[in-house]
């Protein structure tokens, strides 16, 4: 048998580890909320399943080994059957399987999945399949695919397939983009994400609370551990999903379209906001304007580092103070 590339040592020592951290988290949350085991082993292993496709897309050696093994359209129809094992896995097992569900499931994914083998990279096929992934996401359609009568917020479990089903759609199927997508920034990532977060803090936060969207609050309970709970978990979900598909794509994109940086930085941003219009409310303008300021410093942290992993700071530590000292 072949030895296992370094590298790719890396990755399975991460996927282990994080078996057993969620593994153990699942137990416990499953404790603690009374889910039965019948609904709670089918769950924790489709989480499972999901967080092994979910580290692909960080792993740039196992991305290229997927590209330098399979034919464009082989590399379509592995993301997509990663996108439907985790639905099938929870669903079967516990009485949740709907037919109607599961087709308009495998209709998002196929269009997801093999939008670039029907279209190829260009301009208009971009811009179309980050307005696709906006239509998927707004309309809320995994609220309506992802159901159980056990556990509330299952649907989480269709949003961590959407982002790791676009970005192999956008990094292995379509090709060409040399993207930093990871989970651990490095040194530099981190000094300018702090950095900006530091220049969001006098206008961001006032700003919501002069626009009353939210209000300090002092009552939290043991603010660090909260703080680093919210912090990782924006960091490796949140950040990571909105850096990605708003910075190293959109942004990104408009600049190389355009060739002008500033004005793309401020349409990704503006378009960014309108993205928080149906937060609570629609249209919650209030919201839309702070999130368009958050989106502003984000794609300076994205344009001084060229880099994603430092627009991800800025987000996650903004998350983590607003979740940790302000109420929304």
């Amino acid at each position: 048998m072949m030895p296992m590339h370094p590298r790719l040592g890396a990755f399975r020592a991460a996927l282990l580890t994080g078996w057993m951290g969620l593994s153990a988290a699942g137990i416990l949350y499953a404790r603690q909320k009374n889910i039965p085991l019948w609904a709670a082993v089918p769950i924790i292993a489709a989480f499972l399943v999901e967080f092994s496709f979910y580290l692909v897309p960080s792993f740039e050696t196992v991305r290229n080994w997927l590209c330098n093994t399979l034919s464009r359209r082989w590399l379509a129809a592995a993301v997509a059957l990663s996108a439907v094992l985790p639905y099938l896995i929870y669903s079967i097992p516990t009485g949740e399987f709907h037919w109607t569900a599961f087709a308009t499931l495998c209709a998002l994914i196929a269009a997801v999945s093999f939008w670039y083998v029907a279209l190829g990279p260009s301009i208009v096929a971009d811009a179309l399949f980050l307005t696709l992934l906006a239509a998927i996401i707004l309309t809320r359609s995994f609220d309506h695919i992802y159901t159980s009568s056990a556990v509330k917020g299952i649907s989480i479990l269709g949003h961590l397939m959407l982002i790791h089903t676009g970005a192999l759609a956008v990094l292995v199927v379509r090709g060409g983009e040399r993207v930093a997508f990871g989970f651990i920034p490095t040194q530099k990532e981190w000094i300018i994400g702090v950095r900006y977060f530091f220049y969001f803090i006098p206008l961001g936060f006032p700003l919501a609370i002069w626009l009353g969207v939210a209000h300090l609050s002092f009552t939290a309970g043991v603010l660090l551990w909260k703080a680093l709970a919210y912090f990782f978990g924006a960091l490796w979900v949140i950040a990571l999903s909105e850096e990605f598909y708003f910075r190293a794509l959109l942004q990104h994109w408009l600049t190389a379209w355009t060739g002008r940086p500033w004005p793309s930085l401020v349409a990704a941003s503006i378009l960014y906001g309108a993205a928080h219009l149906g937060f609570r409310a629609f249209p919650n303008w209030k919201m839309a304007l702070v999130a368009a300021g958050l989106g502003c410093f984000c794609g300076m942290a994205f344009r001084k580092a060229g880099s994603m992993r430092a627009s991800m700071v800025t987000h996650a530590l903004v998350v983590a103070l607003w979740r940790t000292l302000f109420v929304s």
